[in-house]
């Protein structure tokens, strides 16, 4: 499958990419646990269906050393024992971060509180632009049709 645009090759994608590439590298270095960011990258990319970006996320979520049965899990941790309070309550957030229009109210109040009492502010917000960015990120994929599996973990490091 060929991708329909090449984000690199565009001019314009070019200058834009520079900053996206940025904000990704700003949210890598915030306070919010790595393991963390992983998981809900994953896991907002499986809603949306962006295979570019499960593929990234899994390579490099395993690079860091997360167990595949976690990584495997990601799309049933309600039902999966392997997954902290904490992760729990980050990826209901980004579920319902992600699917607001069948939400209704976006983020409910329990919802939130949940999060608020695993995550200081900094990490919240952090927690909530990575939700916001990976939506961006996935729809920029599916629209262009990227393909997926030739990642290679650190590949934009």
């Amino acid at each position: 499958m060929d991708a329909r645009l090449n984000y690199f090759a565009d001019p314009t994608a070019g200058k834009t990419l520079k900053h996206f590439m940025a904000v990704g590298k700003a949210l890598k270095d915030s306070t919010l646990p790595t393991a963390t960011q992983e998981l809900v990258a994953l896991r907002v990319s499986q809603i949306n269906g962006c295979a570019v970006c499960i593929d990234m996320h899994t390579k490099e979520a395993a690079a860091d050393g997360e167990a595949a049965v976690r990584l495997h899990l990601v799309a049933a941790w309600r039902e999966a024992t392997v997954f902290t309070e904490a992760e729990r309550a980050a990826l209901e957030l980004a579920e319902e971060g992600t699917r607001v229009a069948d939400a209704g109210a976006g983020v409910g109040d329990e919802v939130w509180a949940r999060a608020a009492k695993h995550y200081d502010e900094p990490q919240l917000t952090a927690l909530v632009m990575l939700v916001a960015f990976m939506n961006m990120v996935n729809r920029l994929n599916i629209i262009a049709r990227q393909p997926a599996g030739d990642y290679v973990a650190g590949q934009f490091s």
